[in-house]
């Protein structure tokens, strides 16, 4: 296990950890470690025996957001397509994303955070969007994302005072789903990823996935539509023979790849 361009890798059975390790920038990250997280992603994604992914930070930050090198590089060069891609890697990736906020979460860190599937926060991290305070805008998609995960009215108050807030906030507002001890967070988040590769099937999971992005954009009628086509079209996969078989005889489901 070794960390390349700021980003540490290791898989663990079914479940890959992901970790911002810039211990000189407290894991501000800049274009070398944005790619490589981006392609970390990607490549967890590919590989079948993983079926889920944890991304964390190591020492007392998950990501304070970008480098100050980074923001001087897009002032006077437009982030390109592909870093969009890389920030948003989560999003489009079909294996769950876990985010492990052990600690400062701010700019282009909160951004990926809120690109996560699900979210856990050690006890008092700290928490902020930022851009205001710093002469920006609402970056890389986070005015679409943050509105979705605690409400237009709160996204607003986050965006536009760029305040700190703690994580029993954050659990409050809805931003994370749960707060534990910071001893605790990594084994906590660990053992949820292995739940989720455990029990659901990946296939499942990466459709549900693709159906959040979609059918949030659809009336509920036409929703509904989409997914009892999507639901008939399971019946055809071993997926479902499997997930009754696991329940009947009081075992593990063995649920083949997606990928």
């Amino acid at each position: 296990m070794s960390t390349v361009d700021g980003v540490r890798y290791e898989a663990d059975g079914a479940v890959a950890t992901c970790t911002f390790d810039r211990p000189d920038r407290s894991n501000a990250m800049d274009i070398p470690m944005q790619a490589r997280y981006g392609a970390l992603l990607r490549q967890a994604d590919a590989d079948p025996d993983v079926r889920a992914v944890v991304v964390t930070g190591a020492g007392r930050a998950f990501c304070p957001g970008a480098d100050l090198g980074l923001l001087e590089t897009v002032a006077s060069r437009p982030p390109a397509e592909g870093n969009v891609r890389d920030v948003l890697a989560a999003t489009t990736a079909g294996v769950p994303v876990v985010a492990a906020i052990n600690g400062g979460c701010a700019g282009l860190g909160f951004v990926i955070a809120c690109s996560a599937d699900v979210r856990f926060a050690a006890a008092g991290a700290k928490f902020t969007t930022a851009f205001a305070r710093r002469g920006l805008i609402a970056e890389y998609g986070i005015a679409k994302l943050l509105p979705e995960l605690v409400g237009r009215g709160r996204a607003r108050d986050l965006l536009l005072s760029g305040r700190t807030f703690t994580a029993e906030q954050a659990l409050e507002y809805g931003l994370v789903q749960e707060v534990v001890p910071a001893g605790e967070l990594a084994g906590h988040a660990h053992a949820y990823a292995t739940e989720l590769a455990t029990y659901s099937a990946p296939r499942s999971m990466a459709v549900m996935k693709e159906q959040f992005a979609r059918e949030a954009l659809l009336p509920l009628p036409e929703a509904a539509r989409e997914a009892a086509a999507l639901m008939l079209e399971s019946f055809g996969h071993p997926e479902l023979a499997e997930g009754l078989a696991s329940w009947n005889e009081r075992r593990a489901p063995r649920f083949p790849p997606h990928r």
